[in-house]
């Protein structure tokens, strides 16, 4: 399953069943689990793990040295989960010994071209990353969020479940779940109610939630006022869902 013109370390580890296209380099202390295709001229360097049945395409580079320059060398992992899809041009770094010691993508996320994924970021499941969507270090992006194409998210920034960015966001605040943002700087601009909708929330969850969002973005309240307004309705586990994330918020919140 390795092409004869593709360059894989002994010191590799791929399951029997990989693929691995023309011209790939797979470097020593990389391991890949089985089911998963790697593309003609994709780098991957190690230490990187990599789960079953991903598709790399061609011209990714996985798993490279951290642009971080407190970086001297130290052993940082990429870990990467299970039924992932990485499209052309995708560059993923490792962590730093600074904070997580590893940059980590869950299952199931769907990642288009030229997407950047800095040092110590940390990716859920079933994300979508737009073209050219950008993670400085130290983001975290939360299950089912999507990034539209060319989104910049800022160090340290966090993107709530279910939440979309717009085309060219640049985001520099904490962006809540089930909000869409949007703009340079990004602010809130309603529900994404088209994504609750799409991952099976009914009529009744998406009406608690408008009331949400509307008691933290147009009931007047200050944040610690809108935090106890909402605390009167955690037994629902989409608004318990929201408050954690917003009292667990370092950076604040897009507002």
């Amino acid at each position: 399953m390795i092409h004869p013109q593709a360059a894989v370390d002994p010191r590799a580890e791929l399951a029997d069943d990989v693929t691995v296209g023309p011209f790939a380099v797979i470097g020593a202390d990389v391991r890949i689990d089985s089911g998963t295709t790697v593309g003609p001229h994709a780098v991957i360097e190690g230490p990187t793990r990599i789960g079953k049945n991903n598709r790399i395409y061609q011209f990714v580079s996985l798993g490279t040295a951290p642009q971080d320059k407190k970086y001297k060398g130290e052993r940082t992992e990429l870990i990467i989960g299970d039924r992932n899809l990485i499209r052309e041009y995708c560059t993923f770094n490792r962590g730093t010994v600074q904070d997580l010691g590893h940059t980590k993508i869950g299952d199931d996320n769907w990642i288009m071209a030229y997407v950047h994924l800095a040092h110590d970021c940390v990716v859920g499941n079933h994300t979508t990353f737009s073209n050219g969507a950008t993670l400085a270090g130290h983001v975290t992006i939360e299950d089912y969020a999507t990034l539209g194409g060319f989104s910049l998210i800022h160090q340290f920034v966090r993107v709530g479940a279910y939440a979309f960015t717009g085309m060219g966001s640049a985001v520099s605040r904490d962006v809540p779940p089930y909000v869409m943002a949007s703009g340079n700087l990004a602010e809130p601009h309603g529900l994404n109610t088209e994504g609750l909708r799409r991952n099976s929330f009914d009529a009744a969850q998406i009406s608690r939630l408008r009331r949400a969002y509307k008691t933290l973005y147009r009931s007047g309240l200050r944040l610690d006022e809108a935090l106890d307004a909402l605390r009167s309705e955690v037994e629902h586990p989409e608004i318990d869902r929201l408050l954690h994330f917003l009292e667990s918020s370092k950076r604040s919140i897009i507002r």
